[in-house]
């Protein structure tokens, strides 16, 4: 193997092994606002940045009041809101679907997942995978299924 061989396999070795980087820096930053005490809200954080999310938690005691300054209704309310790009996440979205949103750019407030569904992302309980529904939320306070959960 020639020297100019060996420098181009070394080099795009070495330009594979920087993918995982550079794709986690090209997604946004999600900025999570949720209550100090919540374990579960720390577990969505982390199933984002598995997902490649750059990710900044703010802790507040009320995150009604977020999810009002956001235009997020309160009937979709959750344990935590979050913000990226222009739309406002509530509950416990996949990452899976944020990435979608962030393709799509719908004209939308954003993404909300009500409750607390067994088997959302940050509330896996074993096998247990409760069937749940992610609403894309438009500007008026309108839901439409943007995802059913499981996927079949």
């Amino acid at each position: 193997m020639n020297r100019r061989r060996l420098i181009s396999l070394a080099w795009g070795a070495t330009a594979l092994a920087s993918l995982p980087a550079i794709a986690a820096t090209s997604l946004p930053q999600v900025e999570v606002f949720k209550n100090p005490s919540c374990g579960c809200c720390g577990a969505w954080v982390d199933h984002l940045k598995v997902a490649g999310f750059p990710v900044k938690v703010t802790l507040v005691e009320d995150t009604s009041a977020v999810r009002q300054r956001l235009g997020m209704p309160d009937r979709f309310g959750s344990c935590h809101t979050a913000t990226v790009a222009s739309y406002t996440l509530e509950g416990h979205v996949p990452a899976e679907e944020v990435k979608r949103l962030l393709v799509l750019k719908p004209k939308a407030v954003g993404l909300a997942v009500p409750s607390m569904p067994p088997g959302s992302p940050g509330m896996e309980m074993g096998a247990r995978k409760d069937p749940y529904n992610v609403f894309l939320i438009d500007k008026s306070g309108h839901e439409t299924v943007f995802a059913a959960y499981p996927k079949a």
